[in-house]
């Protein structure tokens, strides 16, 4: 096989198990609301992460509880005492969008965290290039976007992660940062036992919105009606750069956030981080 078909066959493959990665997360980010969750949660010995909202313009429950992600080093929170926002794109392959999304961070000087996979390293180096020019923290998704939480043997959790990282430094000429999200949301108390070993803060999320699906996109005012009542201090929001309808809004969104007595900062200034 000539090394332009395995190319080819190496991005179908993957664009496939992203997609399919996709629409099993449908029941993580489509859902109003998460499974059951409570202030108190332990962290569970596997799961898919999940949230709760109880009232409008406050911090959501996740499916376990700050203080116990923080013995791992891991958050779904920020600051909440207050009025900041942490923003996070996850990023599976390069959809056209990313520049632009870029484009508006840049206009309203907001840090933001990119979590990036092989694919998207590897198939738009520039871009990838780009975040991390312009002071963007660019983090760990993995180098496959496999289940993480079906991982148990420690080298090959090291592998995801460490192969990643050392394509994004052999393409940028920079180490990756220690920030990681696990794909789909799919976690384990030991995943995230390992990712610390490794170095890494786990970073999850309090707020997001069916934007992934490239074939079915929100209306710029159902993404509004997500994303601007549920907004709260210390939020973690996570976004898809694959979406156009980010896209297209992020400017206003981020104008309106600012017009709410919000700031932005960077996952680096998370308390303890």
């Amino acid at each position: 096989m000539s090394q332009a078909n395995r190319r080819s066959l190496w991005t179908f493959t993957v664009l496939l198990a992203l997609t399919l990665a996709a629409a099993a997360a449908l029941s993580i980010w489509g859902r109003e609301e998460a499974a059951p969750a409570s202030s108190d949660a332990a962290v569970p010995a596997s799961a898919n992460w999940g949230l709760s909202f109880q009232n409008e313009g406050q911090a959501p429950a996740g499916n376990a509880s700050r203080e116990d992600l923080a013995k791992y080093g891991a958050y779904f929170l920020g600051d909440t005492s207050k009025k900041v926002l942490y923003l996070t794109f996850d990023c599976g392959y390069e959809n056209g969008y990313t520049g632009q999304i870029l484009d508006a961070l840049k206009k309203h000087r907001a840090p933001a965290a990119f979590f990036v996979v092989g694919h998207m390293v590897e198939s738009a180096p520039d871009i990838v290039c780009r975040m991390a020019e312009e002071g963007h923290i660019v983090g760990n998704h993995t180098f496959h976007h496999p289940d993480m939480s079906a991982i148990s043997d420690e080298s090959a959790f090291r592998t995801e992660l460490e192969s990643l990282a050392e394509r994004y430094e052999e393409t940028t000429g920079k180490p990756l940062s220690r920030f990681y999200r696990p794909p789909q949301g799919k976690y384990s108390e030991e995943n995230l036992r390992q990712a610390q070993a490794l170095g890494y803060h786990t970073v999850f999320w309090s707020l997001a919105y069916v934007d992934w699906n490239t074939d079915d996109q929100p209306t710029a005012q159902q993404a509004y009606d997500k994303l601007l009542p549920r907004i709260h201090d210390g939020a973690i929001v996570l976004l898809h750069s694959t979406s156009r309808t980010n896209a297209e809004i992020l400017d206003d969104l981020l104008t309106k956030w600012e017009a709410m007595g919000y700031t932005f900062a960077s996952l680096e200034e998370l308390p303890g981080v």
